[in-house]
């Protein structure tokens, strides 16, 4: 499993958010300054993180992006699912897969336990313990 640009700038967002919150709305533009990131390749990340409830949206001139909850309800797993869609690191381990060799193959159970790892890591953390370290 590698984690691509979109993954890491997305998490990038969310912190840029959480740590320069006044409550008002933070334009997209901002962001791409502070992080150095174009203000076009952010509109691909803010829609995938506002497509999955991530974020609070304004239009017009004092529009942006904001959290829409506390910080330490955004849990880092689901910051990356929403940018990466799923992160097993093999296919037959989502749980939508069909494999006719699952039953007998010695490695399955290996790559189960990989991907109950990784996510039971990502799904630890959150931007507050992030922010804080």
């Amino acid at each position: 499993m590698k984690i691509s640009t979109k993954g890491r700038y997305a998490l990038r967002v969310m912190i840029d958010l959480a740590m320069n919150n006044t409550g008002e709305f933070i334009s997209l533009k901002d962001i791409s300054l502070r992080q150095g990131v174009s203000v076009k390749y952010l509109e691909q990340i803010v829609s995938l993180l506002n497509k999955h409830n991530l974020l609070q949206t304004a239009r017009g001139n004092n529009g942006g992006y904001k959290l829409n909850r506390p910080i330490k309800e955004y849990k880092v797993g689901d910051i990356l699912r929403a940018a990466e869609g799923d992160l097993a690191p093999i296919t037959c381990v989502k749980e939508e897969a069909e494999c006719d060799k699952k039953a007998g193959c010695l490695t399955y159970e290996f790559w189960k336990g990989l991907d109950d790892v990784i996510n039971e890591y990502i799904d630890s953390k959150t931007l507050a313990d992030l922010i804080k370290t």
